[in-house]
């Protein structure tokens, strides 16, 4: 099994990718309450949440691995997570139960994130788990959106609250995984470790 290359390299076609997914952020939120677009909004959503594997792939494929890259990706899913949670719970779109719960997941994230950017402990490598369960969420955020149209509403809300529920499920065993993650990171350079995970 040969070592993965990671260069320091900014400018690389995977994060160019990045920086695109990343840009279209405000553009989604511009057309779901500047232009009033909730169609438009929601193709795009779609467009970001499909493109996911993209920068990744393409980073292997190309032997483009990257610092800068291996932030980025998941920065990226993070802040596009958000946004549609976010925007969607303004809009009425994401149920309440949902959404905070996704918050609240994202903002334990960010504070186990911050504590191993402080110590220098490096960065969390993304579990194979943790990229289906932003799949499931994604496509559960997605069908909420594509529901917000009348005619998809009747088939699209149950499907969206199952996939949607599963998902959360396996997003909140990640985090316990990823915590064990940060507590080995943190331990291997000598700092003081994140708390126990309870349950």
């Amino acid at each position: 099994m040969t070592t993965e290359q990671v260069s320091d390299r900014i400018l690389t076609i995977p994060n160019v990718v990045s920086f695109i997914r990343l840009a279209a952020i405000p553009v989604f939120w511009w057309l779901l309450f500047g232009a009033d677009e909730v169609a438009a909004a929601t193709i795009l959503f779609a467009l970001i949440a499909t493109t996911d594997w993209i920068d990744g792939y393409l980073a292997r494929r190309l032997g483009q691995v990257s610092k800068l890259g291996k932030n980025l990706d998941p920065i990226a899913d993070r802040l596009m997570i958000a946004s549609a949670v976010v925007a969607g719970l303004i809009a009425g779109i994401i149920p309440p139960a949902i959404g905070w719960t996704l918050i609240v997941r994202e903002l334990y994230m960010a504070a186990v994130t911050l504590v191993l950017f402080v110590r220098k402990a490096g960065m969390l490598e993304v579990r194979w788990l943790g990229k289906v369960a932003t799949f499931m969420v994604y496509t559960s955020i997605g069908w909420f959106y594509f529901a917000a149209i009348p005619i998809l509403e009747v088939i699209l809300i149950p499907a969206a609250w199952i996939v949607g529920v599963a998902g959360l499920g396996l997003y909140w065993v990640t985090a316990f995984q990823y915590t064990r993650d940060a507590r080995r990171a943190l331990a291997a350079v000598g700092s003081p470790s994140v708390p126990e995970e309870s349950g």
